[in-house]
């Protein structure tokens, strides 16, 4: 008889922790998963194009795209530019509830070399993830 109700005893077990891991995209309890986050020369049709590391001196502007999922609710994000760690620019975006919302933000670059950073941010200031590339 215990033999029989071992099984049930692990299934019940694992269901109980599964609920308890969070999700692989969604760190911190966010409202939504990153799909992609990256840096392109441009966008064209809500796509990014020329997806790089890095950009020669005489590149103008830059930008940053985000694609999130699975949105939970109404909420924004801030696109926070650095270069060598010297913050530049902070750009807050809606996402709105849905399966996907894409947004970008983006920079002049002024001629500035360096590494450059875009940190992703969540309403309340915590970064959920970033991407750099570098000026030459």
């Amino acid at each position: 008889m215990m033999m029989k109700r071992l099984p049930v005893v692990i299934l019940l077990l694992a269901l109980a922790i599964v609920p308890a891991c969070p999700s692989h995209s969604q760190e911190g309890g966010e409202k939504f998963t990153v799909e992609r986050f990256v840096v392109a020369g441009s966008i064209e049709d809500r796509e990014p194009v020329g997806i790089v590391d890095a950009f020669s001196s005489a590149t103008e502007q830059v930008y940053c795209f985000l694609d999130a999922r699975t949105i939970t609710e109404d909420t924004s994000v801030t696109f926070s530019w650095s270069v060598d760690g010297r913050k530049l620019a902070a750009i807050t975006l809606p996402i709105m509830q849905g399966e996907r919302w894409r947004t970008w933000s983006s920079k002049k670059l002024g001629g500035q070399t360096g590494l450059w950073t875009v940190e992703l941010q969540d309403a309340a200031g915590t970064k959920i993830q970033s991407t750099s590339f570098t000026v030459e």
